[in-house]
C-alpha cells in the first residue's frame, strides 16, 4: 500500500501566520498595564501633597522610582515636542515677530534649569496646594526646560530649509496650510526632529537628579524617582545603590532605543529627500511587526483613515466658504487691528510691571557682587567655548561616520544613547576624585561636565544631517573617485551644515545650562565650586539670594543672545541660502 504524503507548512509560514497573533496578543497585554499604570499614576498623583518624600536606597524601589521618572519624562516630551513644532511652525512663517521669537528662544535656551526652578516650582504648588499634582507638575516643567530648546531649534531651521521647488509644488497643487504642514513641513523635518528629540529625552534624564530634588531657600523638595534615589546614593556615598539605579536607568535607555527610537528612525527614513532609493535602509522588527498587526490594522482602517478622509473634506469644504465670502470690510479689519493692539497693550504692561519690580529686586545687590558675577560670566564663557571645541573635534567625524554606515548605526546609536542619558553627575564623584589626584581641580572637571552634558547635541545632529544627504549625491561622488578631502569639502561639510549649525547652537546653550551642576557640586558632605557664573546661580539657589539670581540669570541670557546674534545668526542665514538641498 502506497503511503499518501501530507502536505505540511514551513516553518515560515507558520512564523508568519502565528507572529500577528502573538502580535495582538502582546497590544492587549499592553493596553491593560498601561490602563493600571494610569490608574496608579492618578492615585498618587491626586493625593495629598508629599514634597519631602523619603528616598529609600532599597533596590525593591527602584521599579516604582523607574515608573515615576519615565512618566516625567515622557509627559514632559510630549509638551516638548507639541511646543517645538508650533513655535518653529509661527517663527518660520511670520517675518515681523519671527527675529522677536528666535530672540526669546536663544534667551529660554541659556537660562538654567535652576533659574527656572523658583518660579515654576512655587507657581505649581500655589495653583494645586493640596494636591501631589502641583509638585508633580513642576518638576516635569523643569525637564521640559531641559528638552526643548534644540527641539524647537531643529524644527525652525528645517521649515527654513526646505527646497524650493517643494514648497512651489505644494502651492501648484493648491495645498492648503494644513495639507502643506502635514505632507510637505513635518515630513521634511522628520530626520532633525527624531534625532533631536533622542537628544532632548537624553537630556531630560541629565538633569533628572536636578529636576526630582532641590533645596529652595528653607523648603527641601524630594519626589520619589531614579534621579532622587542617584543623588542621595551619591550623597552618602553608597555605591551598592548608585550601580543599582545606573543599571537600572542603562536597562530603560536600552530599551526605549529599542522599542521606540529604533522603530522610528527606521519609519522616517521614508522621509529623506532623494531622486535615488538607498541601498542600505535602516529596519526594525519592531516596526515590521506592528505594520503587520491585525489588531493595529483595524484600528487604521476604523479610525485614522476615516478621520484623516474627514479632516480634509472639512478642510476642503472650509477653503471654497473663503473663496466664495466677500473680502473683509474696511470696519471688520479695524476691529480686528484694535483686538489685536489691546493684547498687545495688556502683555506689554504685564511686562514693564514685572520689569519695575526686577529692578527694584535688583537694588539689593552691591557693585561688588555684580563684578564678581561678571568675573564668573568670563570664566564660564571661556569653559563653554573649550567644551565646544573639544566636542566638535570628536563628534563630527564620529557623526559622519554613524550617518554613512547603517551598520555601524545599529551598534553606536543605542551606545550614544546610553552615554548621553547616563547622568554626568552620577559619575562626576568618580571623576573629580581622580582629577584631584592628578593635581586638577574643579576648574577643569567642570570642562568636562559640560563636555559630557553638551558633545551629544553636537552628535545627533551631525548623525540626523549625514542620514538626510540624498544617497545619489554619495553615489555620485563614489563614481568620481572623490578623494577624502573632496568629499568632505563638496559634499559632507555643505550637506550636514544646517543640522551642524543646530547641534552647536544648542551645544553652547546645553554647556550654559550645565554650568549650574558642573562648577557647584555637593560631595560627601562638602560643598566644591570654582569661579563661575553656574556656580553662583547653584549657590543662590540653595541660599535663596533671588537679586542674585536673578542678576546671573540675566547676564548669561544676554552673554548667549550676544554670541548668537554676532555667531549663530550669520551661519544660520548662510545654511538657509547657499547650503540648501535644491533639486
Amino acid at each position: 500500500m502506497r503511503s499518501v504524503r501530507i502536505p505540511t507548512l514551513s516553518r515560515t509560514l507558520v512564523l508568519e501566520r502565528s507572529w500577528p497573533v502573538v502580535l495582538d496578543l502582546t497590544v492587549a497585554a499592553f493596553c491593560l498595564a498601561t490602563f493600571y499604570c494610569v490608574v496608579l499614576l492618578g492615585r498618587y498623583w491626586f493625593s495629598h501633597p508629599v514634597p519631602s518624600a523619603q528616598i529609600s536606597q532599597s533596590a525593591r524601589a527602584l521599579p516604582l522610582y523607574a515608573f515615576y521618572s519615565i512618566v516625567r519624562i515622557g509627559v514632559a516630551y510630549l509638551l516638548s515636542l507639541i511646543f517645538a513644532v508650533g513655535y518653529g511652525y509661527y517663527a518660520a512663517y511670520h517675518p515681523r515677530v519671527e527675529a522677536f521669537m528666535i530672540a526669546v528662544l536663544d534667551i529660554l535656551q541659556s537660562i538654567p534649569v535652576l533659574s527656572f526652578l523658583p518660579g515654576v516650582m512655587l507657581v505649581m504648588v500655589s495653583l494645586l496646594p493640596t494636591r501631589q499634582l502641583g509638585v508633580e507638575m513642576g518638576a516635569i516643567l523643569l525637564i521640559f526646560t531641559g528638552q526643548v530648546w534644540n527641539m524647537a531649534f531643529s524644527f525652525y531651521s528645517s521649515i527654513r530649509s526646505i527646497p524650493r521647488e517643494l514648497r512651489e509644488a505644494s502651492q501648484i497643487y493648491g495645498f492648503t496650510a494644513w495639507q502643506r504642514f502635514w505632507q510637505l513641513e513635518l515630513p521634511f523635518s522628520a530626520i532633525g526632529l527624531v534625532w533631536n528629540s533622542m537628544v532632548s529625552v537624553a537630556g531630560g534624564w541629565f538633569f533628572l537628579m536636578a529636576c526630582e530634588m532641590f533645596v529652595l531657600g528653607d523648603r527641601d523638595f524630594r519626589l520619589p524617582g531614579l534621579g532622587s534615589y542617584l543623588q542621595t546614593a551619591a550623597g552618602n556615598g553608597n555605591t551598592r545603590a548608585m550601580i543599582w539605579g545606573l543599571a537600572v536607568m542603562i536597562a530603560i535607555i536600552v530599551a526605549t532605543d529599542q522599542l521606540v527610537w529604533r522603530p522610528v528612525i527606521a519609519w522616517a527614513d521614508k522621509f529623506k529627500f532623494e531622486q535615488v532609493e538607498s541601498s542600505q535602509v535602516p529596519s526594525s522588527p519592531i516596526l515590521y511587526a506592528l505594520r503587520n498587526s491585525n489588531a493595529i490594522g483595524w484600528l487604521h482602517q476604523q479610525t485614522i483613515v476615516p478621520l484623516g478622509e474627514r479632516i480634509y473634506h472639512n478642510l476642503a469644504a472650509r477653503r471654497l466658504r473663503a473663496l466664495s465670502r466677500p473680502e473683509r470690510s474696511v470696519a471688520s479689519r479695524q476691529r480686528s487691528l484694535i483686538a489685536n493692539s489691546s493684547i498687545f497693550g495688556v502683555l506689554l504692561v504685564a511686562a514693564i510691571f514685572a520689569a519695575f519690580h526686577a529692578v527694584l529686586l535688583l537694588r539689593q545687590l552691591h557693585g561688588a557682587e555684580i563684578v564678581e558675577l561678571l568675573k564668573g560670566a568670563g570664566a564660564t564663557f571661556l569653559r563653554v567655548n573649550a567644551s565646544l571645541l573639544i566636542a566638535a573635534l570628536w563628534t563630527i567625524p564620529a557623526g559622519v561616520a554613524i550617518g554613512f554606515h547603517p551598520r555601524l548605526a545599529r551598534i553606536a546609536q543605542p551606545l550614544a544613547q546610553i552615554a548621553a542619558s547616563v547622568p554626568a553627575t552620577a559619575l562626576f564623584p568618580v571623576l573629580l576624585i581622580a582629577l584631584v589626584h592628578a593635581g586638577g581641580g574643579l576648574g577643569i572637571g567642570s570642562i568636562a561636565l559640560m563636555l559630557l552634558g553638551t558633545q551629544w547635541y553636537i552628535l545627533f545632529n551631525v548623525i540626523a544631517g549625514a542620514i538626510a544627504i540624498p544617497s545619489d549625491l554619495k553615489e555620485v561622488s563614489g563614481l568620481f573617485h572623490f578623494s577624502n578631502m573632496q568629499r568632505w569639502t563638496t559634499l559632507i561639510l555643505p550637506g550636514i551644515f544646517p543640522y551642524l549649525i543646530t547641534g552647536l547652537v544648542t551645544a553652547s546653550g546645553g554647556a550654559w545650562n550645565a554650568s549650574i551642576v558642573a562648577e557647584y557640586f555637593h560631595l560627601r558632605g562638602q560643598t566644591l565650586s570654582t569661579l563661575g557664573l553656574g556656580a553662583q546661580i547653584s549657590r543662590a539657589t540653595d541660599h535663596g539670594h533671588f537679586a542674585t539670581l536673578l542678576m546671573a540669570t540675566i547676564i548669561m541670557a544676554l552673554m548667549v543672545v550676544t554670541i548668537n546674534r554676532l555667531v549663530w545668526r550669520p551661519l544660520f542665514q548662510l545654511a538657509e541660502t547657499k547650503y540648501r538641498l535644491e533639486g
